[in-house]
């Protein structure tokens, strides 16, 4: 009979110890599921939205220096390659961009921009270099006179957007705009207009 208890008691002690050394192993897969995969941002598809920020230049072949608070949408397409994302965008404004000396004043009231987009994605962070086309309205006034043109030329600029949800994203953009020289009445001169723009802007993505 004591053999019998101390055949069962040593059997006890020994399943103990394994369980208590069990338990100092490290777990493996079995007990730690496979993380999950990290989501990765898509910038790819079409999008649209609206900015406002500020516009300050100067009228060429003048002492005329317009600046003021501007606004607009714009609409775009992009698509993506892993981190490169490249697209198309045009945009239209509304600006309150003028100045006046001595008997001039000349103003931006509207330009616009058709140009093309190359980011780089860091998931949800794209920055980007952007250029193309650039037109827009220059109004000149002088002793009661007054000139309207539109006036082409080009714009180049850099930004980042971040994406703060999968449909919406925020960005910070700057231009610089030429829109070239015309000839104006009111001044005997040809003039131009040459601008930067700073500006803020969200987007929805489709």
């Amino acid at each position: 009979m004591k053999k019998s208890i101390r055949a069962v008691a040593l059997a006890l002690m020994a399943g103990t110890a394994s369980m208590a050394v069990a338990a100092d192993l490290p777990r493996g897969p079995a007990y730690y599921p496979p993380a999950a995969p990290v989501g990765v941002y898509n910038w790819a598809g079409f999008y649209a939205g609206a900015n406002v920020g500020y516009e300050w230049g100067k009228i060429s072949n003048s002492s005329v220096n317009p600046s003021g608070i501007a606004g607009g949408v714009q609409a775009g397409y992009n698509w993506q390659n892993g981190q490169f994302v490249f697209g198309g965008e045009t945009d239209i404004q509304l600006s309150a961009a003028d100045d006046t000396f001595a008997p001039y004043k000349f103003s931006n009231p509207w330009f616009g921009t058709l140009r093309g987009r190359l980011g780089y994605a860091m998931n949800n962070i794209l920055v980007y270099a952007t250029g193309g086309l650039a037109y827009g309205g220059v109004n000149g006034e002088a002793a009661g006179l007054s000139e309207d043109k539109t006036q082409l030329g080009w714009t180049l600029g850099a930004g980042m957007e971040v994406g703060f949800t999968p449909n919406w994203s925020a960005k910070v953009e700057y231009l610089y705009m030429d829109l070239g020289n015309r000839h104006y009445s009111i001044t005997g001169v040809d003039n131009g207009l040459q601008s930067s723009i700073l500006r803020l802007g969200v987007n929805y993505h489709f």
